[in-house]
């Protein structure tokens, strides 16, 4: 079984800044990332509020710059997803999906996954004109009518995002206001492909072999209509990936991992950085404050003497 001072779950960009971190500093790590590290940050077109990069840069680009920083260091990389975590005082044990490790300390880095709406025709369309990525399935409806479900940033932007390629967007939110940033509010009000319908929700998704219609309830007046579509974009919130946490730690009502300003967890030695951990602000400039804090606490603890 290999041993190691730290091993960083996730290959987003809280995972990725915690390896270069602990490079740096001379840790041996291990790292696991079960998918192309970069996360969800590898489904956004454009980041337009990265500092150093006024006129935006894509998604994709980003992380490979960051992944970059990597390079020039040697150390164990997994492809494994984790299935548990057992905690114990610098013997922390990570099963794999592949083997079992190691490490004295743990940064879980594993952001969060899109949450589904629960209606009937959800899963039965999902990669059948339901979909929760813009950037991926975007162009499979180009000239299309979409609706897109959802009022926070990531709703708001990727109406605008689908507007370049669909014919039509539908945004479809339950309240009566956004709760995304004013900016990217006055960018769908602006766009005339894109029809906001308010006080509204998707009650069901129909069709055949493909999505063709949704069940729309106006929530004020109790109308319910059907809209023909051709696909259905969902942006809803988000859920923690935490299915393999230790049953001890610590975490809110919604799930997701609680730590102090350093990062630590109620478990001594396991921190988590990055859309995992409990927090309001969540963005990539965050994830990678929170990784290098994470690494650096990590660091210390790995220094103390027992």
């Amino acid at each position: 079984m290999k041993e190691y001072d730290a091993f960083v779950i996730g290959g987003g960009p809280a995972g990725i800044t915690a390896c270069m971190y602990l490079l740096r500093a001379g840790v041996k790590i291990g790292w696991t990332e079960k998918f192309a590290p970069g996360g969800q940050v590898l489904n956004t077109e454009i980041i337009e509020n990265y500092p150093g990069f006024p006129e935006g840069i894509k998604g994709y680009e980003l992380m490979a710059k960051m992944e970059k920083h990597l390079s020039s260091f040697e150390f164990d990389r997994y492809t494994d997803e984790v299935i548990k975590i057992e905690h114990a005082y610098k013997d922390n044990k990570i099963k794999l999906s592949g083997e079992e490790v190691k490490a004295k300390t743990v940064i879980i880095c594993t952001g969060a996954n899109h949450k589904k709406l629960g209606v009937p025709g959800e899963e039965e369309f999902t990669g059948r004109g339901v979909s929760y990525c813009a950037l991926c399935d975007g162009m499979f409806f180009k000239d299309q009518v979409v609706a897109c479900i959802g009022g926070g940033n990531t709703a708001l932007e990727e109406s605008v995002y689908l507007s370049k390629l669909a014919k039509k967007v539908y945004l479809i939110h339950r309240r009566d206001q956004f709760r995304g940033y004013k900016i990217y509010q006055e960018r769908v009000l602006k766009n005339p492909k894109i029809e906001v319908l308010y006080d509204s929700v998707v009650e069901e998704i129909k069709g055949k072999d493909n999505v063709e219609e949704i069940l729309i309830l106006n929530k004020k007046t109790q109308n319910k209509t059907e809209l023909k579509v051709d696909g259905v974009f969902i942006f809803i919130g988000i859920a923690p990936n935490t299915n393999f946490i230790p049953k001890e730690m610590d975490v809110d009502e919604r799930g997701f991992i609680k730590t102090d300003n350093e990062m630590q967890t109620n478990l001594p030695g396991i921190f988590a950085a990055g859309d995992v951990r409990a927090k309001t602000c969540r963005q990539v400039v965050t994830a990678v404050g929170d990784g290098a804090q994470a690494a650096h606490s990590a660091y210390l603890f790995l220094q103390k003497k027992d």
